[in-house]
């Protein structure tokens, strides 16, 4: 990797430019796909986004790919992703949350920050066609936070060799709150848009009053994620509250018990949350790697040039993973 430390790109030292400015100007083509249906133990499904899948015990190592809050296979920082994965002989999937994929899912209920239990499938899934195979896994944003969760949760048993966690919110009661502060209250807005729009449609599909006792035109009051987290995420997922939620959920508390080799890498100008999310030294199992970066927003990472900009996000990635290759970790 020519730089692995991050330095953002000429102009683009903002932490909001630096979050818009890949959703909105990267132009890349798109990376072709295999999709797979995956069924869970509980009668739901979601679809599984494969880039040159491999066949079985060919030994190519694969990445699984865990997107953001109402992410999907159409995000950027993906298809980004799959192509540089790509570029040096790895195979990706990018696991969609359930509902993500354009297909809503069966049930009423949906995903969260903190459901480590339909990652944890999909990788036993995989380990158990392709028993060879070296797994590692990528989560950006809530999928980081799901995944570093995971990782805690399974300890010395997980299956992954090698991990990634691109911004990941750790603290979510802190994440929340910063929401609700200044430009971030933007990103909120559209955000629960987008999560306003799919529970509406859920009403369609099921007895969603009855199930967490909110009425249709009461979604239109939602404001802020604390909110919704609290009429819906929490009921439907077994929470006593928004608060229960964001303490059981949040990986911040299960990372000294993580035993594969994991790379975290954080902005300290992250608009979706604040340093306070930032763990002490002590909380860091020795698996762990962090890097903290003064400047990146959001999933953004952007180097290199207005003209040519440079996503360090993948490079990084990559390099991270050749690297424990090369020093035989796996």
């Amino acid at each position: 990797m020519k730089n692995k430390l991050f330095k953002p790109a000429a102009g683009l030292k903002n932490a909001h430019l630096q979050t818009l400015f890949p959703a909105l100007f990267r132009k890349q083509p798109q990376p072709e796909v295999a999709i797979e249906t995956f069924e869970f133990e509980d009668g739901d499904f979601t679809e599984c986004y494969w880039h040159h899948k491999p066949s079985v015990g060919s030994g190519t190592p694969i990445v699984t790919l865990f997107h953001g809050l109402q992410g999907s296979f159409r995000s950027p920082y993906i298809q980004g992703i799959m192509h540089a994965l790509h570029r040096v002989g790895l195979s990706s999937v990018l696991m969609h949350f359930r509902g993500c994929s354009g297909k809503e899912n069966r049930l009423p209920r949906s995903y969260h920050s903190g459901d480590t239990e339909d990652a944890g499938a999909w990788i036993s899934h995989l380990k158990n066609h392709y028993p060879n195979t070296p797994l590692y896994a990528v989560g950006y944003s809530l999928g980081g936070n799901m995944l570093l969760k995971l990782l805690g949760e399974q300890g010395s048993a997980s299956l992954l060799s090698a991990a990634v966690s691109i911004s990941a919110p750790i603290q979510l009661d802190i994440s929340a709150k910063r929401m609700e502060r200044g430009f971030s209250k933007l990103y909120q807005y559209y955000l629960l848009h987008d999560l306003k729009a799919s529970l509406r449609q859920k009403y369609k599909d099921h007895d969603m009053q009855s199930l967490i006792g909110l009425n249709l035109k009461e979604i239109g009051k939602i404001k802020n994620f604390h909110a919704f987290d609290g009429v819906y995420t929490a009921p439907i997922h077994g929470f006593d509250s928004a608060d229960d939620y964001y303490q059981k959920s949040s990986a911040r508390q299960f990372l000294k018990t993580i035993k594969t080799p994991t790379l975290i890498i954080q902005a300290v100008d992250d608009p979706f949350m604040t340093d306070e999310i930032l763990p002490e030294k002590v909380e860091l199992s020795p698996s762990i790697t962090i890097e903290v970066y003064p400047h990146g927003g959001h999933v953004g990472f952007v180097s290199g040039s207005l003209l040519q900009p440079t996503y360090w996000l993948e490079e990084r990635i990559v390099s991270y993973f050749e690297e424990l290759a090369e020093r035989e970790i796996f």
